[in-house]
Formats: structure tokens, C-alpha cells, sequence
């Protein structure tokens, strides 16, 4: 049912029981914030819509007439409950902006979120972030669960019923111990023989392995050999290929470190298209609100493109990590993975 516009406008009914209680239209003004002529219009418009006389004024202030009373007593209580139910509103509000769920791949959470959430501190610093990390499948679940308000993937595809959007470039880069045999090729390797190495890798789910799966396929139907090594972290896997086990392929974001110490080298690909996209994303249907909408502002304002420093062929670049800006929020707590030990 319709309200009666009637009594639709409650801050008319407002002003008029301010009138009642102070003694004249410009001290209810006053309280109010507006105008003295401006709370004169408004009450006369009152008095129209209602099609009654609602106030006796006087050079010595204003008074309610007898219907005047009548209906500022029935208007205190409906002024009242809207009272109410604003202060419930806020209380609301004040319980979901102040405590951000936030669900991130390994990638985003280590190198690209940390900036974004000092960002997000310095505009709404009473915010907690939860934030947990894990791989992009176990963001997608997340969020789809409600179990975190947003979202970072790293992985080529998006799960149905999310709507996802761009916010960072990166590109991934093969790398080698120094004393590999791909260390000393200057022109690289090809993606066959990319793809029919066994990797030290992240488990299935890594956005990381998945996008490198999706590249293969796209450029040449080519399948990727079964890892040599799966480990939980990209840090684990930096170690591992440093000690010279096996190859590995890992983000740009990631490497500037290494790169730059020459404990692991990059390699060219040839042929293969290694880029790919960061995307925020949401439940479909659950639009961002409060520091959720703010985080993923700030992420597309400050998203960048990272490539490697290689030499020569088609993913050759410059690696860096990435400055945009965010709340260190401490350690991620990683995703448990059912039947993982």
C-alpha cells in the first residue's frame, strides 16, 4: 500500500512539532539548519496539503492552532518510528563497513593487495579487513558462498555467477636456475617444449597453472606435462627452482626480487602469449557497497602491467612490482583445501 501523500513529507511534520516545542518558526529553523523563510514555505505548504490551519502567528512568535496540536500529537509518533528506524539503518551499516571481507589469489594477496589496503585505511580507517588467500577456485567458492564480500582472481575464466572486472595486467614469465641448460639459450625456447617439461607447480586451481594451460591450448593445442613438483606457495616454488630442480612458471609481480639477484634467470617463449588479466569480482546480484565498493576503485585505479626482464622473443619486458595502492592487513590466512595434508 502506498503511503498518503498526505503524509509522505515527515520533515514538514518534523518542523512542526519543533515549532510546537520551541515557540516560533525561526528557532525550528534554526534547529533544523535552514532558513527562516525556508521553514515558513515549508509549513505553509503543510498546512495546504493538509487543507487546515495548523498555526497561529504573531509578531511575539507562533503557536499551534487547536488542529495544530491534534496533528502534531499523531505526527510525533510516526516522526518517531522513522527515528527508529534510521538509527537502525546506521547501526546496520556501521556493523557491515567496518569489517570487510576480502578473498584474494596468491598473487594479489602478496604482491598487489598490501598497497591497495593502505589505501583503503587512509579513507575509512576504522575498517577491519579479513582477508583470506588462497587459489582462484577457492575465491571464486568464497565469494559465491557469501563467505567473503569480494573477490581477486588471477585464472583465465570466471565461474558462473560472478561478474568480474579487469583491475591489473600481468604477464608470466618462465624461470631457471643459472646452471640450467635454458639459462644459456639466447633465443629461448619454443611452447612445445614448454609444454612437455614437467614444472615445479602450484596445485590444480592456481591461477597461475590454469592460465598457462589456457595459453598452450589457445596457441598450438598443445597440453601441459604433469608438474614434477606441486607445492602450496610461490615462494616455495622460487626456492626450489634457485636449487635447480626444475623450471618453473610464475608471475612477473612475483620475480622482481630474484631477478634482480640473479639467483633464478628468465627465459623467452616464443610463440606463446603469456599476458593476462586481474579481475575483482562479485556475487552476481550482490552489488559492492562501502569500503567493498572503495577497494575495488581503488585496485582498477591502481592496477598496472608487470612484464619480465628477459632477453629477446615474445615475452621479453621489464619485470616490476606493481605501485598501486592498499592496508597491510598482516599475513593472509591461507584457504584450508579439503583432503590436502
Amino acid at each position: 500500500m502506498a503511503l498518503p501523500e498526505r503524509v509522505s513529507d515527515l520533515a514538514a511534520f518534523d518542523l512542526l512539532l519543533s515549532v510546537a516545542s520551541l515557540g516560533s518558526v525561526g528557532a525550528a529553523a534554526r534547529a533544523h539548519g535552514v532558513s527562516q523563510p525556508a521553514a515558513s514555505s515549508r509549513l505553509r505548504h503543510l498546512e495546504r496539503r493538509l487543507g487546515l490551519h495548523l498555526l497561529e502567528r504573531s509578531p511575539r512568535g507562533s503557536r499551534l492552532t487547536e488542529h495544530g496540536a491534534l496533528v502534531a500529537d499523531w505526527a510525533r509518533t510516526a516522526v518517531d518510528a522513522a527515528a527508529s528506524l534510521d538509527a537502525g539503518i546506521t547501526s546496520l551499516r556501521g556493523t557491515t563497513e567496518c569489517r570487510l571481507q576480502v578473498a584474494a589469489s596468491m598473487t594479489v594477496a602478496e604482491y598487489l593487495l598490501p598497497q591497495w589496503l593502505l589505501a583503503l585505511r587512509a579513507g575509512a580507517p576504522r575498517t577491519t579487513v579479513a582477508l583470506t588467500a588462497g587459489n582462484s577456485e577457492d575465491v571464486a567458492a568464497a565469494v559465491l558462498a557469501g563467505e567473503a564480500h569480494i573477490g581477486f582472481v588471477e585464472g583465465p575464466d570466471v565461474p558462473r555467477g560472478l561478474v568480474a572486472q579487469a583491475v591489473a595486467h600481468d604477464e608470466l614469465t618462465v624461470v631457471v636456475a643459472p646452471s640450467h641448460p635454458w639459462a644459456r639459450r639466447r633465443s629461448g625456447i619454443g611452447a612445445a617444449e614448454l609444454a612437455a617439461t614437467p614444472l615445479v607447480s602450484r596445485e590444480r586451481g592456481s591461477g597461475t597453472r590454469r592460465h598457462l594451460e589456457h595459453a598452450l591450448t589457445r596457441a598450438s593445442g598443445l597440453a601441459l606435462a604433469d608438474p614434477l613438483l606441486e607445492l602450496p606457495s610461490t615462494t616455495a616454488i622460487k626456492t626450489t627452482v634457485a636449487d635447480g630442480l626444475a623450471p618453473a612458471v610464475l608471475s612477473s609481480l612475483a620475480l622482481t626480487a630474484e631477478l634482480a639477484s640473479g639467483s633464478v634467470v628468465a627465459v623467452p617463449v616464443t610463440g606463446l602469449d603469456l599476458t593476462r588479466t586481474l579481475r575483482v569480482v562479485r556475487a552476481r546480484g550482490r552489488d559492492l557497497t562501502g569500503p567493498a565498493r572503495e577497494l575495488a576503485g581503488i585496485a582498477r585505479q591502481g592496477g598496472v602491467s608487470a612484464r619480465p626482464a628477459v632477453g629477446d622473443g615474445d615475452s621479453a619486458g621489464r619485470a616490476g612490482r606493481a605501485t598501486s595502492a592498499g592496508t597491510a592487513a598482516g599475513p593472509p590466512r591461507r584457504r584450508p583445501r579439503p583432503g590436502r595434508h
